[in-house]
């Protein structure tokens, strides 16, 4: 992609309304723009960052065997009344009547309308265990909507479902999605603890949330470093971690017998990006979702609920890795691997190398920003720090007449000077 035709509008001064570090250097950066309260739009950098995330959490759903779907925005009033949570669930659920003076709603959730589906099709336990996802926008009519996309009414999610015959099933499926998510955060270059939570309007009696740890996270975590070992295997044994001392600091008590002495406990602060349930018959009694069990009478299925917000993610990983001149993008995550900037357009030399530079890392995949803008060099820097790409390639006249470019990785701010093959494939291997 070239930096002349690219739409990345980037700003130079902080906006008034960005009070946290995602949502000033998203707006910075060009990526998303508020077209209401809470409500953004996703501009092309923002946007591509966006569907990396969202196929980071589709790989994992998928190998862990869930199956996906695509249920709509929009539903009925109906199912939720079966449920009992129409009245129950608050003003946060955008509610309306259609033309037909049908009551409707913009999902929040979608436990009522998955349990549907699940009854209406589903009739028999050889159709068990199943997990059904999809990766959809949700709104919630947030009281106050602040920190940009952090904390915004319309947002990405993905939600998956479980459905089993008992609850041996049910815990072996909530296991399943437990290391689906610390393999999605890992895979992003996130550390996220799984703790202990509150079920709230969703319901049931076994969930989790996940905080990945940032140094600008919105609230204080505390927990066993017993963990950090815990975490670095494959799997993580849910009786092994339910031993282990992990919550919020609204939790936080250190008389707990459980509180693990000071020497073992560690703090940080942390941001909510999953949450997971299992509530047992709790849908499946209220809306009649039953199959034949191996002795023909009916059973209500064990379901579970697991929700990453994926739009939020972003923001999480923006607070994780930040300085003071902009976005850090780990490589799983970022809009583009390579940042080229030839820093003198018009001459003849530095344009050809470039021009070599940009065909053949696009001819092996890679994908490369091109600042072939008429610019000040200063500029063009500013601008790649801010957006953030892993690697910037930098190509001058006086190193161009010597063979050399320079390569630098924007975590580490390293820099190198070789020579175009050699900086060619390091940037392809």
């Amino acid at each position: 992609m070239r930096r002349s035709t690219y739409f990345l509008p980037t700003l130079k001064e902080t906006p008034a309304e960005a009070q946290i570090a995602s949502h000033r250097l998203m707006l910075r950066a060009g990526m998303i723009r508020q077209s209401a309260s809470g409500i953004y739009t996703w501009l092309p950098l923002g946007w591509r960052v966006l569907k990396k995330i969202e196929q980071i959490v589709r790989e994992e759903q998928d190998a862990a065997g869930a199956q996906e779907l695509l249920m709509p925005t929009i539903q009925s009033a109906d199912i939720w009344k079966e449920s009992g949570r129409y009245e129950a669930y608050g003003k946060e659920m955008l509610r309306f009547n259609d033309r037909h003076d049908r009551e409707m709603l913009y999902g929040p959730t979608n436990e009522e309308l998955i349990t549907q589906i699940f009854r209406d099709n589903a009739k028999s336990y050889r159709e068990l265990p199943k997990i059904l996802y999809h990766i959809q926008w949700k709104f919630r009519d947030e009281v106050r909507p602040r920190f940009g996309i952090m904390r915004g009414r319309e947002f990405l999610m993905k939600d998956s479902y479980s459905f089993d015959l008992d609850f041996e099933g049910a815990k072996r499926s909530y296991e399943k999605m437990f290391n689906a998510y610390l393999k999605t955060f890992k895979r992003m270059g996130l550390t996220a603890v799984p703790m202990a939570a509150d079920s709230g309007a969703i319901g049931g009696n076994l969930t989790h949330e996940f905080h990945v740890l940032a140094e600008t996270g919105e609230s204080g975590v505390f927990y066993d470093v017993a963990y950090d070992e815990l975490a670095a295997k494959d799997a993580i044994d849910l009786e092994a971690l339910s031993k282990l001392y992990a919550v919020t600091d609204e939790k936080h008590d250190p008389n707990d017998p459980n509180c693990p002495p000071p020497e073992r406990l560690k703090s940080a602060r942390g941001i909510e990006v999953g949450h997971i349930f299992y509530f047992g018959t709790k849908y499946s009694k209220a809306m009649g979702a039953v199959v034949a069990g191996p002795d023909g009478n009916p059973v209500p299925v064990e379901m579970g609920s697991y929700g990453i917000g994926v739009s939020r993610l972003m923001g999480a990983i923006i607070e994780a890795y930040h300085d003071d001149k902009g976005i850090m993008w780990p490589e799983a995550v970022a809009p583009f691997k390579v940042g080229l900037i030839n820093l003198k357009t018009g001459d003849a030399a530095c344009d050809k190398v470039c021009e070599d530079m940009y065909r053949t890392l696009s001819e092996q995949g890679v994908e490369v920003l091109y600042d072939d803008r008429d610019d000040r060099a200063g500029v063009k820097f500013a601008d790649m720090d801010l957006i953030g790409l892993p690697w910037q390639l930098v190509a001058g006249p006086k190193g161009v007449a010597n063979g050399i470019v320079e390569l630098k990785n924007r975590q580490t701010g390293d820099k190198q000077e070789l020579s175009v093959e050699a900086a060619l494939a390091l940037l392809t291997a």
